[in-house]
């Protein structure tokens, strides 16, 4: 998208880059001999305007040894429905990740849009169409105005909001999905910290992503990483994943 494309807000971010890459290609011939031999998983995440091109890219990404996991962003528009987005509509969420399934051995997640009414109903379909974990939450519709030239600050007047802001709805939604589903819940929205990780897997999560907080601490994630170590030893606990779904919920 056009500049300017990035606004600060008083408690995160909105972004309408509108998903800026170099293509499949590129990422086959250039990006991915670079960072194959990298000692870490590989997660790629796949954007497309049309069921059959997310089964392009899934099926060339399925070839290529050190691609770990794929996972796919429903929040893009479907060209062929109007223009609504694939995750904003259950059936089609179900058809794009049947679809892609269907191409894809490996480890297949799915990350959910929160711009909708029934995240629940989407999260089950998409769990029935194949998905083997989902991904919660992705950012939400939001805008920027300027007081004094009376415009939109965003080139595209809406965009999305990531950072702590959205951490108590995301926080929401995956305790919501992590009761309705019988795969693994991936945590986002808003984690800058240990403390943060620690609520999100207590409401469902068996892992976390972090975004937003890294344009301000490059070094989070290893931040993140001791401050879960320290909790564990300070709570007896021997393993993280016991933290998963322990949230006491009532007397």
């Amino acid at each position: 998208n056009p500049y300017p494309r990035m606004a600060e807000t008083p408690a995160g971010m909105l972004n309408a880059i509108g998903l800026q890459n170099k293509g499949l290609d590129y990422f086959l011939h250039t990006l991915y001999p670079r960072i194959k031999d990298f000692d870490t998983r590989i997660v790629a995440n796949v954007a497309e305007s049309t069921i059959e091109d997310y089964v392009v890219v899934a099926r060339a990404l399925n070839e290529l040894e050190r691609v770990d996991v794929l996972e796919l962003n429903i929040s893009c528009p479907n060209v062929k429905e109007g223009g609504l987005a694939f995750g904003n509509s259950c059936p089609m969420a179900s058809a794009v990740t049947r679809a892609v399934r269907e191409v894809y051995d490996k480890p297949l997640w799915v990350k959910l849009s929160p711009n909708v009414t029934d995240i629940v109903s989407i999260a089950r379909g998409v769990e029935e169409a194949g998905a083997d974990a989902l991904c919660v939450i992705n950012t939400l519709v939001g805008m920027a105005v300027d007081a004094e030239t009376r415009r939109p600050v965003l080139s595209t007047v809406t965009g999305g909001l990531s950072g702590p802001a959205i951490k108590p709805i995301a926080l929401r939604m995956v305790w919501q999905v992590s009761q309705a589903v019988n795969i693994p819940v991936i945590g986002i929205g808003g984690i800058r910290t240990a403390k943060d990780v620690v609520e999100f897997m207590l409401a469902g999560a068996s892992a976390i992503q972090v975004g937003t907080m890294n344009f301000i601490d490059p070094t989070v994630g290893k931040k993140i990483a001791h401050g879960l170590h320290d909790y564990c030893d300070q709570h007896g606990i021997r393993s993280v994943s016991e933290l998963t779904g322990g949230l006491i919920v009532g007397n």
